[in-house]
């Protein structure tokens, strides 16, 4: 493997469960390896998927101010950006917090289950690597830390009550980013490689035969 940051080679085949590699280079920290990554993967994007069903399901936020109350959810509120004419913003903010982090998610799960069963499949690495992609545009942090910040503004201004939504989602929060962490970049590739060397030699057995 090289080092994303120096490019100095290192060996990776003698890591074993719990072991972490540092670059002595420059520090960068190469890989993690963890025998029940994948299973961990599943448990954590499937805890978090059905937090984030559930963020859908209830409302997020409710406002009291002057005998006035209104209600939204988290649909609600890409709904109204494009009500409100601005259907760029709508879609970005749906995609980025609630689509993306769900395709991700869903991805991750199936690319897990594949690697447990060892079932190779020819979209294992297109897979693989639109996941590792799509991390960077999930927004799911941005929107969260956003929402608190504004929370502490229009709580001077009027009654906020935070709904079952907003718990969910702050507990979806916590489980994307686990599974996020825990799928180690280079372990996954490795075990996409190994299925697909596998493959390869089962179909050059079958033509000898």
């Amino acid at each position: 493997m090289a080092c994303p940051s120096c490019d100095l080679i290192y060996d990776m085949s003698g890591l074993k469960d719990g072991d972490r590699a540092n670059c002595h280079r420059c520090g960068h920290r190469l890989t993690t390896y963890r025998a029940d990554e994948l299973h961990r993967v599943i448990a954590y994007g499937s805890s978090a998927l059905i937090m984030l069903l559930l963020s859908c399901s209830f409302p997020f936020l409710s406002f009291k101010a002057s005998g006035l109350e209104s209600v939204i959810t988290l649909p609600q509120t890409v709904y109204k950006l494009w009500l409100n004419n601005m259907p760029d913003l709508a879609v970005l903010v749906g995609a980025f917090i609630l689509g993306v982090p769900a395709l991700v998610l869903g991805m991750m799960i199936w690319m897990a289950v594949h690697l447990i069963r060892k079932q190779p499949h020819p979209w294992l690495p297109l897979v693989g690597r639109i996941v590792f992609t799509l991390q960077a545009w999930s927004m799911v942090e941005v929107f969260f830390i956003g929402v608190l910040v504004s929370l502490v503004k229009i709580a001077k201004m009027a009654t906020v009550v935070m709904g079952v939504s907003f718990w969910s989602y702050g507990a979806f929060f916590i489980l994307f980013t686990m599974t996020l962490a825990t799928l180690d970049r280079y372990q996954c590739w490795r075990r996409i490689d190994a299925l697909e060397s596998s493959d390869v030699k089962h179909e050059v057995k079958d033509a000898d035969r």
